[in-house]
């Protein structure tokens, strides 16, 4: 081994190590405080708004789930953060009806993650489980729900049954996987141009019939009316000719000849000139 020499002071003592300098403690200090908060920002993950954290640990999904704010974790997890909020899918599909014409449908899925089953749908499907089930689901919701109805049915009233067919079906398929459907909306429904055609044309005559209809009922209404009123108009005839008698006649002869002898028109009366005995009176010429 190598031999090593220690010097002595004058009075036998071992002389002093030279100490570390202010500013190599300054640095010290430095490097401390920076590993400290490198140490605590990695123990603390913030959940933003309308999103959820699913921990994990060297790849293993822990079934952890962080709700929105500030947390401090273990700085040896990671975490995942998935939306809760409403999400849209929107679809375009060429689809058959059950006459086998095919139908362009316009349709768009409004749905949002369970919370509850975040850490279950990011582990089994991951963070793009809209891509990998939701529309596929859809896709295949549209067409078994379009294929039991007629396309004449699926242009005019059939068409909230289709929506509320693909949703029930859209529901029990997702709802198990942690995909809650809120709503489903078919914006629109194209057929073929000549079986578009047919059907409105088939509507512009049902149409027309029930404008002629009406006009028939309307005008059967006018002659029911003028019937009534000829009816009562005959029935007053009927009456009064019953009630009318020669005397009476007479009697408003009498009144009417009294009435004119008495006024002051000059006037020339004639006696004797029917056979009921009323005098004729003529006025001037």
């Amino acid at each position: 081994m190598p031999n090593t020499t220690i010097h002595f002071d004058a009075g036998g003592k071992m002389p002093a190590m030279p100490s570390l300098g202010g500013a190599s403690r300054k640095l010290l200090f430095i490097i401390g405080v920076v590993c400290g908060l490198i140490f605590f920002f990695s123990c603390v993950i913030s959940i933003p708004t309308g999103h959820v954290g699913v921990l994990t640990l060297f790849g293993k999904v822990t079934g952890e789930t962080l709700g929105e704010g500030i947390h401090l974790i273990n700085p040896l997890k990671s975490v995942q953060k998935l939306s809760i909020q409403t999400q849209s899918v929107k679809e375009s599909a060429n689809t058959p009806s059950n006459e086998g014409l095919i139908l362009a449908l316009d349709t768009s899925l409004l749905f949002h993650l369970d919370r509850s089953k975040a850490a279950d749908v990011y582990q089994k499907i991951g963070a793009n489980y809209a891509e990998k089930i939701v529309e596929p689901t859809l896709r295949a919701a549209i067409r078994a729900s379009t294929s039991s109805h007629s396309a004449n049915a699926l242009y005019t009233n059939a068409r909230e049954l289709v929506q509320q067919q693909i949703q029930e079906q859209l529901t029990a398929e997702l709802a198990p996987r942690g995909v809650v459907v809120e709503n489903i909306l078919l914006r629109d429904v194209q057929l073929p141009a000549m079986l578009k055609s047919s059907i409105e044309a088939k509507q512009q005559a049902e149409q027309d019939a029930l404008r002629m209809n009406f006009i028939l009922q309307k005008e059967k209404q006018e002659a029911e009316r003028k019937r009534i009123e000829a009816q009562g108009i005959a029935d007053f005839q009927k009456i009064v000719a019953q009630g009318i008698s020669t005397q009476l006649l007479e009697w408003k002869g009498i009144e009417a000849t009294e009435k004119l002898a008495t006024s002051s028109n000059s006037k020339v009366v004639v006696v004797g000139n029917t056979k009921n005995g009323l005098p004729l009176i003529l006025g001037p010429q």
